[in-house]
Parts: C-alpha cells; sequence; structure tokens
C-alpha cells in the first residue's frame, strides 16, 4: 500500500515534466523595456512561444544592476516556468562587486546557453569637442569631474567597463546610472549627459543619424555595425577589451529534460532562424547558442576576469 501511495503522489511531478509547458511562460528581463537586453530576449521570446506552443511573457524587473530581476526569478518555484534573461550584470558583474549578494550565480541558477555576445560603444552628445577616446582623456583631465556618464545602472558590465577605462587612462567622470540603456540614451540624445556607454545595438541608429557621435568600440576588433569607429585597443590601450553577453538561465532544480528542451529550441532558433540571426548580427552581435555547460564554464571565467578588474581598478559599490 505503501508503495502505491508513494507512486501516486511521485505522479504529478513526473506527470508535470512530460506535458511541459503546459501553460504561459515567464522570461524575466533584468532591465527597463526598450534597450538593448529587452530587445533581444522579445526576441527570442517571440520566436520561443512557436515551438513551446505556449505564450512566452516578456516581464520587465529593472534595477539595481539587474540584482532585482535575478533575486525575483529565485522566488518562484524551478518548474521552467519563469526563465532569466541572465546577463553579464546578473551572472558575472555583481558576483564580482558584491562581497554579500543574494545569491550565487552557479549555486542558485541553472544555464541553459549563452545566446549572444556584443561590444559596448562609447558614445558622446555632438555638442562635446571629443571625437576619440584621446580626445575624452584630454577634456576630463583638464576639468576632473566635470563630464557626466550614462550607464544602465549601479554594477552592470557597462558601469564597470567605464570604471575601468577611467582607471586605466585616468579621467575622473561622473556616473549616472539608469534603470537600462534605453532611457540612458534618450538622455544622451537630448544632452542630459555627455556621455554613453551602452551595447552598440541600441546607439548604433542614433550615431548612423548623427544625434550622436561614437568614440570607440571596446571589442579586439571593430565592430561590423560601426566598420568606421576604431576599437579602443587602436587608440593606444593595446590590449584593453571589454563586451557584453546575455543568455538563458532558470533556478536551480529545475527538471534537466526541461533545461535540455529549453536549450533545443532557443539553440534551434538563434542557429536556423534567420529573421532572428539577421536582427542580432546586423548590431554587431555575435551569436553563440552555447551549450549548458559551456555556458556555466563561460560564466565561471567571466566572474574570474571582473573580479580582477575590480581588484585592479579599486572600483567600490556606491
Amino acid at each position: 500500500m505503501w508503495v502505491l501511495i508513494a507512486a501516486a503522489c511521485a505522479m504529478p511531478v513526473h506527470a508535470q515534466t512530460d506535458v511541459w509547458p503546459a501553460r504561459v511562460l515567464r522570461l524575466i528581463v533584468p532591465f527597463a523595456p526598450g534597450g538593448t537586453t529587452d530587445t533581444i530576449a522579445r526576441l527570442v521570446a517571440r520566436e520561443l512561444t512557436k515551438p513551446l506552443g505556449q505564450t512566452v511573457i516578456v516581464e520587465n524587473r529593472p534595477g539595481a544592476g539587474g540584482l532585482i530581476g535575478a533575486e525575483a526569478a529565485l522566488k518562484l518555484p524551478a518548474d521552467g516556468y519563469t526563465l532569466l534573461f541572465a546577463t553579464i550584470s546578473t551572472m558575472a558583474v555583481q558576483p564580482a562587486l558584491q562581497t554579500k549578494l543574494s545569491y550565487e550565480p552557479l549555486k542558485d541558477f541553472t544555464p541553459v546557453t549563452l545566446i549572444s555576445t556584443l561590444p559596448y560603444v562609447i558614445a558622446s552628445h555632438p555638442s562635446l569637442p571629443a571625437r576619440s577616446v584621446p580626445d575624452l582623456v584630454k577634456l576630463a583631465r583638464a576639468k576632473p569631474a566635470s563630464i557626466t556618464y550614462a550607464s544602465p545602472g549601479v554594477g552592470t558590465g557597462a558601469h564597470l567597463t567605464s570604471e575601468y577605462l577611467a582607471s586605466v587612462t585616468g579621467m575622473k567622470l561622473v556616473h549616472i546610472p539608469y534603470k537600462g540603456d534605453a532611457p540612458g540614451t534618450i538622455d544622451l540624445i537630448a544632452g542630459q549627459v555627455m556621455v554613453a556607454v551602452f551595447p552598440t545595438i541600441g546607439l548604433v541608429p542614433h550615431v548612423k543619424a548623427g544625434r550622436a557621435r561614437a568614440l570607440a568600440v571596446t571589442s579586439l576588433e571593430r565592430a561590423t555595425s560601426l566598420p568606421d569607429v576604431r576599437t579602443v585597443a587602436e587608440q593606444g590601450y593595446p590590449g584593453w577589451e571589454s563586451g557584453s553577453w546575455n543568455g538563458i538561465a532558470v533556478r536551480a532544480g529545475t527538471p534537466e529534460a526541461i533545461v535540455r528542451r529549453l536549450h533545443k529550441e532557443v539553440a534551434t532558433i538563434l542557429t536556423e532562424n534567420q529573421q532572428v540571426r539577421g536582427t542580432i548580427e546586423s548590431a554587431g552581435s555575435r551569436i553563440v547558442a552555447s551549450t549548458p555547460e559551456q555556458y556555466a564554464e563561460y560564466i565561471r571565467g567571466e566572474i574570474a576576469k571582473w573580479r580582477k578588474v575590480v581588484a585592479t581598478a579599486g572600483i567600490k559599490t556606491e
């Protein structure tokens, strides 16, 4: 009898896995709507709806450099119905910055796949008399703490990239954090901030339209979307590079069969859907579509890298 009761109790768990997904899924994006992260997340969510046969709703939870979104995902069951759009901020930069983080990326989350990597672009308002990184450094050194710069938030990859560059060049800028790159880009175009460091995908249209000026890209190679814009390394800082990345993760404890199914469907979208590939790559991003194991290893390497940068640059949380 006890065997039969135990088997009966176990059946719903197995059944849930077998029929997954049986209802709407949510993809938590830890940044504001309209920015780079949100754009790619919505693109993937829309296409993921088709093979899963269930709607994938994007839920924006911006703030605290991605911490609010990550913590929100951990409050929900590990049943495969809540996905986290896991970025450089939530999975690598915050662990490198925070001494008392509320979660451990590779203990509390299971990586599903690394979607893409993309460089940042260092851009200025056209009124700022700078056309290169050396020009910006010269202006900032002449009047320390007089030039403002926007980032997607405190503790984001763009924020640390900016502080890393400042520590190497010796310039001092004033940080103005936003809840995502979309609102920061709006203020850059309006001249409310003079410089911004955001992923290329959101700034390229404004650079091409003359509403912003690209001073440099942060990858070692030039961005395909801005082929005429030199890298930081090309402007007198050999070997200097940084970049953003994004992927999908689920809460640890999610059934492996669901993790594998998610990876399969997302990887198929990234490798076979030409519209998705074209949209992501047109902004200079590189599609990866890694396995869960490869994504986990990548995250470990990124955490180690940014911890070194934080220590070397003396970056502290505000």
